[in-house]
């Protein structure tokens, strides 16, 4: 049941059951900034996030940067060939050590160096080296030389991020003991993608979108396709929306959704008559094409209550893309810039403070799962 905030009935707790009356997350969850700053640790800092493609960091010494949350990190590869993955945070005086670069302009080192204070360290984290001034007590006469500990490499070097993947997609997780390791929380997802040679293609566009609206809110919108029919019309043109699946799993969801029209089985990375849509909790999503060889990940970063970064990533055996390639970009940021427009609708009429809690449909059922999973992961 909708509860309207004018004294007609208090919100509860997202029900066990989407049929109950309260089957959704209330409003509050959307809009309140502290329950944002709770979920930086109690969602973002718990869960396995996405960070990036092993495809941007092919040798060693490649790097790349991400913020997730308050967390800044450093994705690298060392002289191992192994993905490592550091706070950019100084292990000294805690400077952030790296500027920003991207996943699409990933940079080149051999070392990492603060540029505070000199402290080196290796691709493999460990205290490599520190200026003279750490070694000789030049401007201070109450200690000599001798005196002056050596700083142990591992015990000074760099704090590292729990990391694992699927395929070529790295994961992180900033719980000092993960509740759960990735392939428990990916379930059939890590093995449906680890069947595909998904590490053989190659970024080849990158869209970033601000949206004002709450994560959840655009979560939400990319879990269900109720509101297809309303909101992309061209798209389901080609759909055959009866006839597609929605598979509710216990940390991720899959649209699978069939085509009008028979496909040609050679321009597909996969061997189903369908296109799938992966959500993958709390913020990812793999776009598995049915119509060309390629796939698309799209990822939901919070930036606070009411506004995300979508940040949109095209991999196609080739960067030169063909005309038809070309032409699923665009039919997909169509799609993208209908659904900005309805999810900054519905964070408009959300800010009113009018809605204490809505009512989800019978088809929302990943939309359910969502919103529990948010609540089990604030009571955690």
């Amino acid at each position: 049941m909708t509860r309207w905030n004018n004294g007609s009935g208090e919100v509860g707790a997202v029900s066990a059951d989407i049929t109950d009356e309260t089957n959704a997350l209330p409003t509050k969850y959307f809009t309140d900034p502290d329950v944002f700053e709770m979920e930086k640790e109690k969602v973002f800092g718990q869960y396995w996030v996405y960070a990036g493609h092993e495809s941007a960091i092919r040798e060693p010494g490649a790097y790349f940067t991400r913020t997730i949350g308050d967390k800044q990190i450093i994705v690298t590869r060392d002289h191992d060939g192994d993905v490592r993955v550091f706070y950019n945070v100084c292990a000294h005086r805690g400077s952030k050590m790296l500027e920003d670069t991207p996943m699409t302009d990933p940079g080149t080192l051999n070392r990492i160096t603060c540029p505070y204070h000199l402290w080196a360290y290796e691709l493999d984290g460990d205290l490599a080296s520190t200026p003279e001034s750490f070694e000789k007590a030049t401007l201070n006469p109450d200690i000599d030389d001798d005196e002056i500990p050596d700083l142990d490499p591992e015990e000074n070097g760099l704090m590292e991020v729990t990391t694992d993947s699927i395929g070529p997609l790295i994961f992180v997780n900033f719980a000092d003991e993960p509740r759960l390791s990735l392939e428990e929380q990916a379930g059939s997802m890590k093995s449906d993608l680890e069947k595909l040679p998904i590490g053989d293609y190659q970024l080849a566009r990158r869209y970033v979108s601000e949206i004002e609206c709450n994560w959840k809110t655009f979560g939400s919108n990319y879990s269900e396709c109720d509101h297809c029919a309303a909101n992309h019309q061209d798209w389901i043109s080609g759909v055959e929306v009866g006839d597609s699946e929605l598979e509710v799993n216990d940390y991720h969801w899959i649209l699978h959704y069939k085509y009008t029209e028979e496909l040609d089985d050679e321009v597909r990375i996969h061997e189903e008559e369908e296109g799938k849509f992966y959500y993958f909790w709390p913020n990812f999503t793999f776009n598995l094409y049915g119509t060309a060889d390629g796939y698309g990940t799209y990822y939901v970063d919070p930036i606070d209550e009411g506004r995300i970064q979508l940040v949109a990533d095209y991999y196609f055996k080739d960067t030169d893309l063909s005309e038809d390639e070309e032409e699923l970009i665009r039919t997909s940021r169509q799609l993208q810039e209908e659904d900005f427009e309805i999810v900054e609708r519905q964070h408009e009429g959300l800010k009113t403070g009018a809605l204490g809690q809505g009512q989800l449909g019978p088809n929302e059922h990943s939309v359910h799962k969502l919103h529990r999973l948010a609540q089990e992961a604030y009571n955690a």
